[in-house]
């Protein structure tokens, strides 16, 4: 595998990665001199790693381990980290209690309104004496279906703070999604809005609260946060709900922010899977796990530092929310945006940059590639004089989209493709302020994260394609699956592939000259016909970016015989049409670009690629449809009724198969 196109290259400056590989070295006694060293010993000695990082990251607690971590247990027995520590996740992303600005919310309708962090931290103090005076405590689930908001922080916060566990979602779930979510868990206390705004438009969210209210019988207490300034808000037809106003009337005197003194290992998180295919995955997630992990990927990986203004185009229904508000514990600013990112128009998020002085820019892959296709060029129209650092996952990022960074956004930026999950709430692979960035590749592994790519057998391999794995314990592990007492549910999802090591569902390349990786899509929607497997990323990179094909979904049909073909469905762009000659010009393509064996065996024309809210593609419910399936589970996709365009394709009918 040769070396790709270099596009950045660090500039030579220390960075925290540098400095804390010196402190390393020094407390150690080692002689780790590159990234590549650094990693290498990082995984094999985890425990030292970790154990160096807690110390580095001066994170806050008030009663140190008395064990990091017991290496003679495998990641699928799923160790215990830290064992004795206690300490408070809100308290860390509250300790700083000065008038620098925490939180800048911005988005359709709103100005831009900056919470400072001595104010966060009052009305944090508020929320959580209202939360504790009705009888919230530890252990109580706390939901929010909120969208991004400094109110929906301060929930998060004050839930955090008195040891319940928080959970989130965004007002554009539908009810069912929602019910799939949160019925699990059963809430004590939901917290909502009256309404919420997109595409220049405010709509209702009472009707829709409501029915998830009917759906939640557990609820003690449902809080209306008047997010657009409804006035005289009616709540009759929603049982048990109160006014944000009246709810912490009684308690604004709260003087005293009491953080409970919790273990490590304390549920701060339950994460959800996308549910595109069966009921969600509720992921608990660990307090300590979740902010030493955070810490260690905007310190060391980020490079951040308290001047950092830190942007995530996210909802509070995916990770990266979660991610981007613990950037709060490095004494960084976060911009909370809500709305489209093309209102009032699709350079609104470049606006906020130079509005805001932005300096690290989160995006989804998606979001760079519609840019692209708009003809947006930044670097003609704005400064983003700011912004050092951009950042993208939810899906592979396209090579092509590498270039266009770099040629119509900005020349000296740093590009960080990152990966990871709601499983581990974090990243396996991304940003690194210390090595190049090669056109198409994440730039390393992360820190900690013993990350391998395996083939079928399970054997390592690199410059070849496989399976994505993680062979050894990492702090922001789910520490169990909610209801899954025996934890069948949990080694199912990960540990079954490969007996004792973490398959993460994901299927990449690494490439030993870079270090870098190359991310191919869902394992679980790899390709295999006649038993050559490849990943359907391979397809899209080549053929999203020819003349008049708008978007694609590949998917992989079983046949007779245990085989598999190849159907590539195609949504033309509008002024194009599907035609003979468009299916012979892409197949041509492939076989040019990749081989003759990545040329799909069928070719069909679609008029909708079903998505899930956070823009990731569907592929493997649409697998199970032209195979035969029934998929019920539609809650977490951005248009459900996408998926009824592919029952019953005649093109597709195999004998045998119950259509």
């Amino acid at each position: 595998m040769d070396a790709p196109t270099k596009m950045w290259s660090p500039n030579g400056q220390e960075t925290k990665m540098d400095e804390f590989r010196e402190r390393v070295n020094k407390e150690l006694k080692l002689t780790l001199k590159t990234y590549a060293d650094l990693w290498q010993w990082s995984v094999d000695r985890y425990d030292q790693f970790w154990e160096q990082f807690f110390h580095y990251s001066t994170l806050q607690y008030s009663c140190v381990y008395e064990k990091v971590v017991d290496t003679s247990k495998n990641i699928a027995e799923i160790p215990e980290w830290f064992q004795g520590c206690r300490m408070n996740y809100a308290e860390n992303l509250l300790q700083h209690q000065d008038d620098k600005t925490a939180i800048i919310t911005y988005g359709e309708g709103q100005e831009g309104v900056s919470v400072s962090f001595s104010e966060l931290r009052q009305r944090v103090a508020t929320l959580a004496a209202a939360m504790r005076g009705y009888g919230i405590g530890e252990g109580d689930r706390v939901v929010g279906y909120l969208p991004n908001s400094s109110f929906a922080v301060e929930a998060m916060l004050a839930t955090a703070s008195i040891g319940a566990v928080w959970s989130s979602t965004s007002p554009d779930f539908g009810v069912s999604g929602v019910l799939d979510r949160f019925t699990q868990i059963k809430p004590k206390l939901i917290f909502s809005v009256e309404a919420v705004r997109y595409n220049n438009k405010t709509h209702s969210h009472l009707q829709k609260l409501s029915e998830v209210v009917a759906g939640l019988p557990a609820l003690e207490m449902v809080v209306i946060f008047p997010f657009c300034g409804t006035q005289n808000i009616d709540t009759s037809s929603i049982p048990n709900s109160v006014l944000f106003e009246d709810f912490v009337e009684d308690f604004r005197g709260a003087k005293e922010l009491k953080f409970a003194q919790l273990p490590f290992n304390h549920p701060l998180f339950i994460m959800f899977s996308s549910g595109t295919t069966g009921v969600p995955k509720c992921m608990v997630h660990s307090a300590g796990g979740t902010l030493i992990q955070h810490l260690k990927e905007h310190i060391l990986h980020g490079n951040m530092t308290s001047s950092d203004v830190m942007f995530y185009y996210t909802t509070t229904g995916w990770m990266m929310w979660n991610w981007l508000v613990s950037a709060l514990a490095v004494g960084a600013t976060i911009v909370l945006y809500d709305g489209s990112p093309f209102i009032p128009s699709p350079n609104v998020l470049w606006d906020c940059v130079d509005k805001f002085g932005i300096t690290i820019l989160g995006t989804g892959a998606k979001w760079l590639s519609a840019l692209e296709e708009r003809n947006i060029h930044p670097i003609e129209t704005h400064s983003l004089t700011s912004l050092h650092t951009i950042l993208s996952t939810g899906s592979p990022l396209k090579p092509q989209s590498y270039d266009y960074v770099y040629t119509r956004i900005k020349d000296d930026i740093m590009l960080g493709s990152i990966s990871g999950g709601t499983d581990i709430i974090s990243c396996f692979a991304g940003q690194n302020p210390t090595v190049p960035v090669y056109r198409g590749e994440l730039q390393s592994r992360n820190l900690g994260m013993a990350v391998e790519c395996w083939d079928t057998d399970g054997k390592e391999v690199l410059d070849d394609s496989g399976e994505l794995v993680c062979t050894k314990p990492f702090p922001s592990m789910p520490t169990h699956f909610w209801n899954d007492d025996d934890g069948i549910k949990y080694t199912k999802a990960y540990f079954t592939k490969f007996q004792g090591v973490w398959a993460h569902g994901d299927y990449c390349v690494i490439n030993s000259r870079t270090g870098g990786i190359v991310m191919l899509g869902r394992s679980d929607g790899t390709l295999n016909p006649a038993g050559v497997r490849f990943g359907s990323a391979e397809i899209y990179n080549i053929i999203e970016h020819m003349e008049g094909i708008a978007d694609s979904l590949c998917v992989g049909q079983r046949i007779s015989g245990g085989d598999e073909r190849v159907i590539l469905f195609l949504k033309m762009t509008p002024g194009h049409s599907f035609s003979e000659d468009i299916v012979k010009k892409v197949k041509v393509q492939l076989r040019t670009q990749l081989s003759a064996r990545h040329v799909p065996a069928v070719v069909l024309e679609t008029t909708d690629i079903p998505y899930t809210i956070n823009a990731k593609k569907v592929e493997v419910a649409v697998k199970k449809i032209i195979s035969g399936e029934e998929v019920q589970q539609r809650g977490a996709l951005a248009n459900p009724q996408s998926l009824d365009l592919y029952y019953n394709i005649p093109e597709l009918q195999l004998s045998g198969q119950n259509h």
